[in-house]
């Protein structure tokens, strides 16, 4: 099969070194994915590991029906403002996680349904082009703030702070503080790599270098490693074997392995 004109690569004016460039540089850019989503439902109650395959599953197969079916370079990953949603948004209805997974199924159904009739194009041509904009921009703060948050170049307010200097109702429980975060240490090595890999990013950017992203988080990821600022995970495989089929995976806890252990006959490795 020539990927090149599967692709209509030369009619787009790319080329499938370009393609795979912008593929990793869209992977890397987008794999926080894989331990922000889960880590926001887990302020839901959803177990960590089935939330984290389910994360991978969703991304991998939506991105491969955009390619091959859609046939658009467009990399498809869970909602960062649905997860919210359901984390704290429906945590005022007192319902359990289970509910909330229920009613993401529901709005998949009807998103499905207003896309089979022809009503999806139509909401989406309702929506004036500010209002779109607007919607990019605000996830793009949202993930810029975590970003900040997580390298330390802003931190919360109470952060270095006695607890008697804390403001406290009559209650004896905590009260908000008077601002929510502060900046953080910026003499700190790891603050200063964070900021390091930000110029060197804006920099090659400016200077027009393909793969300018890629080489800016490889460079720093590295440079973090090489300071013993980073560590790999330690892996934890186990073996599943169900109706002759071996099955492999990361966790207990995962989807995977939670669907096969229905069998009663896993071993760890």
């Amino acid at each position: 099969m020539n990927i090149g004109r599967w692709f209509q690569l030369e009619a787009r004016g790319s080329t499938v070194r370009t393609e795979i460039l912008g593929g990793v540089t869209t992977f890397i850019a987008m794999a926080y994915i894989i331990v922000v989503n889960p880590a926001i439902l887990a302020f839901a109650g959803i177990p960590i590991g089935p939330s984290t395959v389910a994360t991978i599953l969703a991304a991998a197969f939506g991105s491969l029906l955009m390619g091959l079916y859609a046939n658009r370079p467009i990399a498809v990953a869970p909602y960062m403002g649905e997860n919210a949603f359901i984390a704290f948004g429906l945590a005022t209805l007192g319902i359990g996680w289970e509910l909330r997974i229920g009613a993401v199924f529901v709005s998949g159904i009807a998103f499905l349904l207003i896309t089979v009739l022809g009503i999806r194009t139509w909401l989406a041509n309702s929506i004036s082009p500010s209002l779109k904009y607007s919607f990019a921009v605000g996830i793009g703060m949202f993930l810029a703030f975590i970003g900040l948050y997580e390298t330390g170049i802003v931190t919360s307010f109470v952060t270095g702070l006695p607890p008697a200097v804390l403001p406290a109702a009559d209650s004896g429980l905590l009260l908000a503080p008077a601002a929510p975060v502060k900046i953080g240490n910026l003499a700190d090595p790891q603050v200063l790599l964070a900021i390091g890999g930000f110029v060197l990013i804006g920099s090659l950017m400016y200077r027009r270098v393909k793969g300018a992203i890629l080489i800016g988080m490889a460079v720093t990821g590295l440079a973090g490693c090489v300071l013993g600022y980073g560590r790999l995970p330690t892996p934890a495989w186990w073996r599943c074997r169900s109706s002759g089929i071996t099955i492999w995976a990361r966790s207990r806890s995962s989807l995977i392995f939670a669907v096969c252990c229905s069998s009663r006959s896993c071993r760890s490795c």
